[in-house]
């Protein structure tokens, strides 16, 4: 009877956490849904103008500097309640300075036409409205740059080469003066229009930033050579990132940086990124909590991950990040870390609501890292984050050089809310490490390898110790 009662009742917890468990996964899916039905991307009207970029003097040879051109078409869209649709034909276009969009513009990128930018910093003068790691500034522009538009595209399957391998790549070991006065300057809540960078700074610029845009579609095109983040979405609202491909390996070439931007869609992206495949940011520090604007509610999925990071969040992330989905990935290559999530006491805000399904890693340095002590900085601040309400499932990982899941919290406010439900990793040098959290749990997971679920042959020894201990 003793066995019956404790068997039914194994039964049923099992059949409460099953509940439980599906539960969680409706809950997950029905928000995401949600999410998904506030995205639309670029809206154009029907009767949009199709022009030529040759037609404004443009000539794809590698060698007519073909801005004046770009600068021609975007005034002619302006002057257009439709704006325009550009198309750019096959070719080498050589462009000394950058592109600034308009609204309601398609940059159509045809098969073969490559965008070539200047590696010369002064053709990128003078500075704009931009931020620089999550602090707000003027510098150098951008090589392609939107201000507070409304729908804008570009499309097609060209290239953009931001050509930055002589010039911007290297100007990352003389970057320090520069970014510290920046932080300084974040820090001390000086003005923003007194905070001037360009010519004399080491700031690179960004090779694709919008900032303020709504109605958004990144589609198609292939991205290399990035002089600094490749595509940054700086307080953006409903855009759709999908079909991308890169081979961006200069120094911090992140492939996709939302900032402080809600309802975004990424999908079906190749990334081979030297840096972070997808960087979620949210301000950095005083600039963040100054202007509380979230990044949330963006959908990761069916993505080729390949470089240093999969999906990070942080550590410029002040003014929160939540509702993020990650699901139906997988990578192709060595990928240092699955999910980073990096804070440190000098950030405040939260990162809250990460869910991160079905996906699936070649090799890893470390699974999954969730600390709230990055780069050892602010030890002595108190602006903790809030990190709870962080639910993986379904993941998988054939080998992981050192930690399957790593979790550092504070003290003063410990990781929260934590689960990891059916991650199978064959190989781990470390399977899990916590420090300072709350309410974590682990279900069929198998962190370095699976033990068989038969039990081997009893030897006498164990027979003696079973026996001793009736």
């Amino acid at each position: 009877m003793k066995r019956i009662f404790l068997l039914s009742l194994v039964m049923a917890l099992a059949s409460l956490l099953y509940a439980i468990t599906a539960e969680q996964s409706a809950r997950r899916d029905s928000l995401r849904d949600a999410v998904l039905t506030q995205i639309s991307g670029a809206v154009f009207d029907a009767q949009q103008p199709v022009r030529s970029v040759l037609s404004f003097g443009a000539r794809g040879n590698g060698t007519k500097d073909c801005k004046p051109a770009f600068d021609k078409a975007m005034k002619k869209a302006a002057q257009n309640p439709k704006g325009l649709h550009l198309v750019v034909p096959a070719g080498e276009y050589l462009l000394n300075g950058p592109i600034h969009l308009v609204s309601n513009v398609c940059l159509e990128l045809q098969e073969g036409a490559v965008l070539k930018f200047s590696s010369e910093p002064s053709h990128y003068l003078p500075v704009v409205h931009t931020s620089w790691e999550g602090s707000f500034c003027y510098n150098y522009s951008p090589f392609i740059y939107g201000y507070q538009l409304q729908n804008v595209a570009i499309v097609g399957k060209g290239k953009i080469d931001g050509n930055a391998t002589e010039t911007f790549a290297i100007w990352r070991q003389e970057q320090d003066f520069s970014q510290q006065k920046l932080r300084q300057q974040d820090h001390a809540e000086v003005a923003v229009k007194e905070r001037v960078f360009g010519a004399g700074h080491k700031l690179r610029p960004h090779l694709i930033q919008l900032y303020g845009c709504n109605g958004i579609t990144l589609s198609d095109f292939f991205i290399t050579n990035s002089p600094f983040w490749c595509v940054h979405l700086l307080q953006c609202e409903n855009a759709v990132c999908r079909s991308l491909k890169y081979d961006a390996k200069l120094v911090n070439n992140d492939g996709i940086d939302p900032e402080m931007t809600r309802n975004l869609l990424i999908e079906d992206i190749d990334f081979d990124n030297g840096d972070d495949n997808v960087a979620i940011k949210a301000g950095r520090d005083n600039d963040g909590w100054l202007n509380p604007f979230p990044s949330e509610n963006i959908v990761i999925r069916n993505c080729r991950f390949k470089g240093l990071h999969g999906v990070v969040i942080g550590s410029e992330m002040s003014a929160g990040v939540r509702n993020v989905f990650v699901e139906n990935c997988e990578s192709r290559g060595y990928c240092k870390r699955a999910l980073y999530v990096k804070t440190n006491p000098n950030r405040g805000g939260f990162v809250r609501d990460i869910y991160f399904n079905n996906c699936r890693f070649e090799e890893t340095e470390d699974l999954f890292y969730i600390t709230s002590m990055y780069a050892g900085e602010g030890l002595d601040d108190h602006h903790f984050t809030d990190v709870g309400n962080i639910h993986v499932e379904h993941v998988s990982c054939g080998k992981v050089r050192n930690a399957a899941i790593v979790l550092q919290g504070t003290e003063a406010k410990p990781l929260h809310d934590i689960s990891f439900e059916d991650v199978v990793v064959n190989r781990s040098q470390i399977g899990f490490s916590s420090t300072h959290t709350l309410d974590v749990s682990l279900k069929n997971c198998h962190l370095g390898g699976i033990v068989n679920s038969i039990p081997s042959q009893v030897s006498e020894k164990d027979k003696i110790f079973e026996e001793s201990g009736k």
